[in-house]
């Protein structure tokens, strides 16, 4: 199968996540230039992107940042003309509710940021992205969302809000941009054994996850990345607005 990502640049937000590390370098391995974003560890991307290679480049990335998110797109516009590719990967992370025992007793200072980072941070991004995508008639946009969207957690009302947000805003969007060659679409991973889950899981978790998962094992990271990277790709004529969990049937 003819990916089409030979000389294709590719935007991937939260490049030094787990899943994010996976999506760059199958970008990489196929054939596209990629713009490796950091937020706190520049040091890190800088070392992923050397290992990338391939004219691989670090920009930096906050998605509470309306500033930097518009100079990390212009970044990639003055480096390579523009993303072809946006990989939406950046969350802010969020567990359980620290202080409040209860959905409503939440403050809104504990949860608005969540929100709004997760949701209008991103959407913030592929604005600006998708713009140059519609210049040059030809772009792919994927969004990373969660399996809890549809499963739910205790105590994820928020971030599952979010992430939520991001299946509609694609439905939606689809209408907008498919006409000038640009398709948008949802990854929702389930339980990935990035590096870092992998160590804050606590003893037997992942197999017992394994067991009630209909394929006997947790994803990885680059079973995620594969999915993206089909998505982000010139293979995908005609997917847009669409969901695809990576769980192993759950």
């Amino acid at each position: 199968m003819r990916l089409g990502l030979e000389g294709r640049s590719v935007l991937v937000t939260g490049a030094t996540g787990g899943i994010g590390r996976a999506v760059a370098r199958a970008y990489a391995d196929a054939g596209a230039r990629v713009a490796v974003t950091w937020h706190h560890d520049a040091e890190a991307a800088g070392k992923l992107a050397e290992r990338l290679g391939g004219g691989a480049f670090c920009v930096g990335y906050s998605l509470s940042d309306p500033d930097s998110v518009a100079a990390a797109v212009a970044a990639v516009e003055a480096e390579c003309g523009g993303p072809d590719v946006l990989v939406a990967a950046a969350a802010r992370l969020g567990g359980r509710r620290p202080d409040a025992g209860y959905f409503a007793e939440a403050p809104m200072s504990e949860w608005g940021g969540l929100l709004t980072d997760n949701l209008a941070g991103t959407i913030r991004t592929v604005q600006l992205a998708a713009a140059g995508m519609r210049r040059r008639g030809w772009g792919r946009i994927v969004l990373i969302s969660s399996h809890l969207v549809a499963g739910g957690r205790p105590g994820m009302e928020f971030y599952g809000a979010a992430k939520a947000g991001l299946h509609g805003f694609a439905r939606s969007l689809m209408w907008d941009a498919g006409p000038d060659g640009v398709l948008v679409n949802v990854v929702a991973p389930g339980l990935t054994l990035t590096e870092r889950v992998a160590a804050r899981l606590p003893a037997g978790t992942a197999e017992r996850e394994a067991a009630a998962t209909p394929s006997g094992r947790l994803s990885a990271p680059e079973d995620v990345a594969a999915a993206v990277l089909f998505l982000g790709s010139a293979a995908n004529g005609n997917i847009t607005g669409q969901v695809v969990t990576v769980s192993g049937g759950r």
